[in-house]
């Protein structure tokens, strides 16, 4: 991350303000996943828990979820969003606090400290495995494939795993060569993605869900669109995510690129991109999953 204004706002706040864009695509997704209302699944690496209502309005009150994560302070924030219904909505805009009318009580979250590598919990104790953002190639010494393969073991025959990550991103409309550096950069700077073997690359999560054993394995991609007039909320958020990507990149491309950089995607600025009538943009989720 940056050392941009950006950087006062803590790692939970961030991933916060960031789910305003990516929610559609998530609602997506677990909408093909299909959780059973009823089931209990294990969110597998929660971070700042911006899926936990999702997860909880699909298993309903009689079902159950369990939050894990390996930072205490993301299991804190977690809960505390989670208590004051912070992450309602599915579409880019502000989150509105959300208050459980008659008869639709929330499920209740249960929040627990540890490592996706060493699950601390029995065989078959889960109807699905959610994990969003978090396996990557280099999360554990003996491979991403060792970690599906613990998720498989928590999650009952017959049950679901998915792994789902942010795929890729257009956001600079009408600079494509500036946002291909940019992107070159960040990949080439970035340690879960630079120096990780092609079998540990996260697209290649297919193999890895093989070789834990799931069947009817499928991949599937689904966007979120970007798009002018941003709500306040939402215009922090893009500016956020053009500094998580590319605010640590000075000295990584040229001067000129990274004035083009700063005149485009630093929000004080006159030209900020997003504040054109006509921006578009997009972020893609692609998710993998299988039964075991």
């Amino acid at each position: 991350m940056s050392s941009s204004e950006e950087t006062s706002i803590s790692q939970p706040e961030r991933l916060r303000i960031l789910f305003l864009l990516t929610r559609q695509a998530i609602g997506q997704a677990l909408s093909a996943f299909g959780i059973p209302a009823g089931s209990r699944g294990l969110d597998a690496g929660c971070g700042a828990g911006c899926h936990l209502e999702l997860l909880g309005r699909r298993v309903g009150p009689s079902g159950g979820v369990i939050a894990f994560d390996l930072s205490f302070e993301n299991l804190v924030e977690a809960e505390a969003a989670y208590r004051r219904g912070s992450f309602g909505s599915e579409t880019l805009g502000p989150a509105q606090p959300r208050k459980p009318g008659p008869g639709k009580e929330r499920p209740e979250i249960d929040f627990v400290l540890g490592d996706i590598c060493m699950l601390p919990f029995a065989a078959g104790a889960f109807d699905w495995v959610w994990c969003a953002d978090t396996l990557w190639g280099g999360t554990a010494e003996e491979g991403p494939a060792a970690v599906v393969a613990e998720f498989a073991r928590v999650t009952r025959p017959r049950g679901k795993v998915a792994l789902t990550y942010w795929s890729s991103q257009t956001l600079l409309p009408g600079y494509p060569m500036l946002e291909a550096r940019l992107n070159e950069a960040f990949v080439r700077s970035t340690s879960y993605l630079a120096g990780i073997a092609p079998e540990h690359q996260h697209l290649k999560a297919l193999d890895w869900l093989r070789a834990a054993g799931l069947k009817r394995r499928r991949a599937k991609t689904f966007v979120a669109e970007v798009r002018a007039p941003f709500s306040r909320e939402s215009r922090e958020a893009i500016a956020v995510c053009f500094d998580m990507f590319w605010g640590d990149l000075q000295g990584e491309i040229s001067t000129a690129e990274w004035q083009e950089y700063r005149r485009l995607c630093a929000p004080d600025s006159p030209d900020f991109i997003a504040d054109r009538s006509g921006y578009y943009g997009f972020i893609t989720y692609t998710m993998f999953w299988g039964v075991r």
